[in-house]
């Protein structure tokens, strides 16, 4: 049977790295399941691959979207089912990569048959979020579904929309909503994560943001912010996106810099923390020390080959 290598663990611990290193030794390609990385306008704040590391393997799912384009995880998952009998054609091997858990589950195990946005529901939680601001939002989220409220990005708008629109429909929780997969898979998923102590993961990210800075982050949101403020940029859910939200707060003189770069180290730790809380609750990942030797690099190909023969 054909395999999916899905490398996952939290922000910034070093996933890019390892799958193009599993892509180079298996000699196969390599699919984004992180769905800011997919806004070309994003790259920096995403920490989306550099164009030597999209050299070093090849790389589907990065910079194809305009942070202007609607793409639903359901589109992802069609686009993504269909890419992958197209390489698995050329490949016994495929690697995935990327922290949008959902997207990951998209993939390996297939969304529920969710009803369709209820329009009305939409508007109401339009008018909460322009009235009331996305903290309402969030609010309503974890009193409804707290496990939901803990994995999903509570930034994001429109998954807080859905999220909710979905309870309000079915009585149910979202979280109970798609605990079930809906279709079963013509190809084998093996899951590797990288881990880390907390405080070591919380300082990687924290130097990760400095690094960003350094690299152009602030002419990145710049450049993003005269459509922000238009009106076809006022409902757009991709530019509530950390590292760019709390920059946006700055132009508008409501932060000074130094605050603003805090927050952005606090919030993508905040979305650490919920990485860290949903993978625990998997059981089938097979983990790497962050900072691994060749010789743990080596362990892990006698892992994988064991389970591809299987």
């Amino acid at each position: 049977m054909k395999t999916l290598i899905s490398v996952v663990g939290t922000t910034g611990i070093g996933k890019t790295k390892l799958a193009i290193a599993l892509a180079q030794h298996f000699n196969t390609e390599i699919i984004s399941c992180d769905s800011r990385q997919f806004f070309r306008e994003m790259k920096i704040g995403t920490a989306a691959p550099s164009e030597d590391e999209l050299s070093q393997a090849k790389h589907h799912f990065i910079g194809q979207l305009s942070v202007k384009d609607y793409y639903s995880i359901g589109q992802f998952e069609h686009d993504s089912l269909g890419l992958l009998d197209q390489l698995f054609e050329k490949y016994d091997i495929v690697i995935m990569v990327g922290g949008s858990m959902m997207y990951e589950k998209a993939v390996i195990e297939g969304l529920n048959d969710l009803p369709e946005a209820n329009e009305e529901n939409q508007k109401k939680l339009e008018t909460i979020w322009k009235t009331e601001g996305i903290e309402k939002l969030q609010e309503m989220l974890k009193d409804l579904d707290p496990e939901y409220y803990e994995n999903v990005d509570i930034h994001n708008p429109r998954r807080l929309f859905r999220a909710i629109d979905i309870i309000w429909q079915t009585g149910k929780t979202y979280s109970e909503n798609i605990s079930y997969a809906k279709n079963p898979r013509n190809f084998k998923t093996i899951r590797i994560g990288i881990e880390a102590p907390r405080e070591k993961i919380y300082e990687r990210i924290n130097l990760r943001v400095d690094k960003m800075i350094e690299n152009g982050l602030l002419e990145e949101a710049k450049n993003l912010d005269e459509l922000r403020k238009s009106v076809e940029g006022r409902n757009l859910a991709s530019l509530n996106t950390v590292g760019y939200s709390e920059l946006f707060k700055y132009f508008d003189e409501e932060w000074g810099l130094d605050f603003a770069i805090s927050e952005i180290k606090k919030n993508s730790r905040r979305f650490a923390k919920r990485q860290l809380t949903w993978y625990r609750k998997e059981e089938n990942i097979h983990y790497i020390e962050a900072g691994y030797s060749e010789k743990d690099f080596n362990r892990l190909i006698e892992y994988i080959n064991s389970k591809t023969s299987m």
